[in-house]
């Protein structure tokens, strides 16, 4: 029978390419002053697994490249090579090149056959140099005084993976003596027992001079499908006897890594399975349109008399709740953590912080918090640049800050949670801060609008501008004037706000305001003659019907409305919109008050007509750009409703008004 291995390519990359990103943040925690051996363990099982998987599937080039690297860490992991930072550089330059070698063969493209060489040939010099051994990698790869005992219990389904528990124990036989005892438990019967489900555990007792490290690596394949214990049958220290020269006894089990710590402790583990994301969004816009229908049919239904349609109508409301609950459980499965995107700067500021010599340590906040998969896909490159400002401008060097009185490392501190709708992410530091004053020259120096009675929030919104930059010299790190205006413009597009906020001496700090999701917007449907309009309930602070006394008429300003001594420029959105019919005053029609990047500005509307939730359909993909609009819905009765973009009507109008 011929096997085609081709349909497991897929799964194969994906795993790959899982498992380089878990390598990588593993060789960030290093600590060449901790010999850390269940990181290092993690580290080499990632890379036996991609060069297994690449041999199986015929990528030579991956597998051979793989296994020099592998080499490397497993003598790092055997205590035969001292953990050095050279090391863990050279590490991280072959997790990039086996990045472009997956890609490559997946792609069916050319490899960068120049830096493999090179890679490959520093990790053979690298091979090539003696290490001297540390006290602690010593005792951590001594093995047991008298062996090991094993505690392996595998999953039921181990046997549906291809994995065998005789070949382990055959692998085990051959470090030394194996005993075998399985662990008493109910079974079933014959005819009830499934032949490919495991049932059984067992304690393994090995003799034999083996290391932890080899009686590991026989479990490599099977680590997440068991839960395993691998412990000294006895004290590799006996009791009474003084410890060896500079090891600490304490330590001692420490350094004596558990697999089973790593291993969840029940057997009940939660399962996932792989999904294209085109199916998700196919099923998404399927609940979209599940939720207009709906939303015809109760607007249909209003007409009906409560009482002959009783039953139709509960009907309806049940409909009603079960499309909320459906829209709300398909949404959740496009939801992914903000480690998503967190994990992606420790390799950033370690990189970028040895280019600029800085000591730096980078610090996340609420990586669980959960976003839209396609606002995480976009907020990337805003919070790179971000980051990236942060460590090049925001921070000192050592020497500064010690002679300011502060820690020689710098902190960068990524934060991300959840506000009402809203995922609220900040980028903050504690360096220099942000200088008011030449912010400000500098403005005025590139012709950027600026004025006298400028507050300190509106002057640090001035590095927004297109092509504004402080930096003294260009570098291929900063300075030529771009990223920030690139920063903000992101941000608006996904339907968000970006402030600034700093203290001299004492730091900046950057935060972006997001929706959850650019799919369903929970809107407050306003009429304007014949038209309804969406404002995002999130934006809406009030509404009101104000006196005439309220409203007065400034100067080459327009209206304004005054709320509780507040003066807010007054927006008709009929004027706005160009749409026909009488104007009418202010004061005979209904005021809402919107609010956005901390400012506020009132809609003239003509009747409030309800809240509902409604999907969001793109305007510019389907007709074109719409100032003040971010977008479209469909109503029940087939009518096209434009949604507000209402950070964009209160930037025009604020400026106005300050002007």
């Amino acid at each position: 029978m011929n096997l085609d291995l081709e349909r497991f390519h897929k799964t194969f990359f994906e795993e790959s390419f899982e498992n380089l990103d878990l390598a990588e943040a593993a060789l960030l925690r290093l600590d060449v002053a901790v010999f850390d051996a269940e990181t290092i363990n993690t580290i080499f099982r990632a890379a036996h697994s991609i060069k297994g998987g690449a041999a199986t599937f015929g990528f030579s080039a991956v597998a051979e490249f793989t296994h020099h690297a592998e080499t490397l860490l497993d003598l790092m992991r055997s205590g035969k090579r001292q953990l050095a930072q050279p090391d863990i550089d050279l590490l991280l330059r072959a997790v990039d090149t086996l990045h472009g070698l997956l890609g490559a063969a997946r792609d069916g493209s050319a490899a960068n056959l120049a830096q493999v060489a090179e890679v490959q040939q520093a990790l053979e010099a690298a091979l090539s140099r003696p290490s001297v051994v540390p006290p602690a990698a010593t005792i951590a790869a001594a093995p047991a005084a008298s062996g090991w005992r094993i505690r392996f219990a595998p999953k039921p389904d181990l046997f549906r993976s291809g994995n065998d528990p005789l070949r382990i124990f055959r692998a085990l036989a051959a470090l030394g003596e194996l005993r075998a005892e399985p662990v008493p438990q109910p079974l079933p019967g014959l005819s009830a027992a499934d032949p490919e489900t495991c049932y059984l555990a067992w304690t393994l007792e090995l003799d034999g001079a083996a290391t932890l490290a080899e009686v590991a690596d026989c479990f490599a394949w099977v680590e997440d499908e068991c839960d395993l214990a691998i412990e000294p049958r006895q004290p590799a220290v006996a009791e009474g006897m003084p410890p060896p020269t500079g090891v600490n006894v304490v330590a001692l089990p420490v350094a004596t890594v558990r697999a089973a710590d790593t291993v969840p402790k029940t057997a009940e583990v939660a399962s996932s399975i792989r999904v294209g994301t085109e199916k998700i969004d196919a099923l998404i816009n399927l609940v979209g349109e599940l939720v207009i229908t709906q939303a015809m049919l109760t607007q249909l239904a209003e007409a009906l008399d409560p009482v002959q349609n009783e039953k139709l109508l509960n009907g309806l409301s049940q409909l009603d709740r079960n499309t909320r609950m459906l829209q709300e459980a398909v949404m959740a499965t496009r939801m992914l953590p903000m480690e998503a995107v967190f994990s992606r700067f420790p390799r950033l500021v370690h990189d970028l912080a040895s280019k600029l010599g800085k000591q730096v340590r980078l610090v996340t906040v609420g990586e669980q918090t959960e976003l839209d998969k396609s606002v995480i896909e976009k907020i990337s490159d805003p919070l790179n640049h971000l980051v990236r400002n942060s460590l090049d401008h925001g921070l000192e060097n050592s020497e500064s800050r010690v002679a300011a009185g502060k820690d020689a490392v710098g902190t960068i501190t990524l934060k991300a949670a959840h506000q009402g709708g809203h995922i609220v992410i900040e980028v903050g530091d504690d360096g220099r801060g942000l200088d008011a004053a030449r912010i400000l020259a500098k403005a005025r120096e590139k012709g950027v609008p600026c004025g006298e009675t400028m507050s300190e929030a509106e002057i640090y919104q001035l590095i927004f501008a297109p092509g504004f930059s402080t930096a003294e010299q260009v570098t291929d790190v900063s300075g030529r004037g771009v990223g920030m205006d690139v920063v903000k413009r992101n941000i608006q597009a996904l339907g968000g706000s970006v402030e600034l906020a700093s203290r001299p001496g004492r730091g900046a700090t950057v935060t972006i305001r997001l929706p959850l999701t650019l799919a369903i917007l929970d809107g407050m449907s306003v009429g304007v003659g014949e038209e309804i309009f969406i404002l995002p309930l999130s934006s809406v602070i009030e509404s009101l019907q104000p006196l005439p006394d309220q409203v007065k008429r400034v100067a080459d300003a327009g209206t304004v409305v005054r709320v509780r001594n507040e003066y807010l420029p007054l927006v008709d959105l009929r004027d706005w919109f160009s749409l026909p019919g009488a104007r009418r005053p202010p004061q005979e029609s209904i005021v809402v008050i919107v609010e956005a990047e901390g400012r506020k500005v009132a809609l003239q509307i003509d009747e409030l007509v309800g809240q509902q939730q409604v999907v969001i359909k793109s305007l510019e993909a389907n007709y074109r750009r719409v100032r003040g609009v971010s977008g479209a819905t469909i109503l029940g009765d087939g009518r096209v409703s434009l949604i507000l973009d209402v950070a964009a009507v209160v930037r025009l109008f604020s400026q106005s008004i300050a002007a």
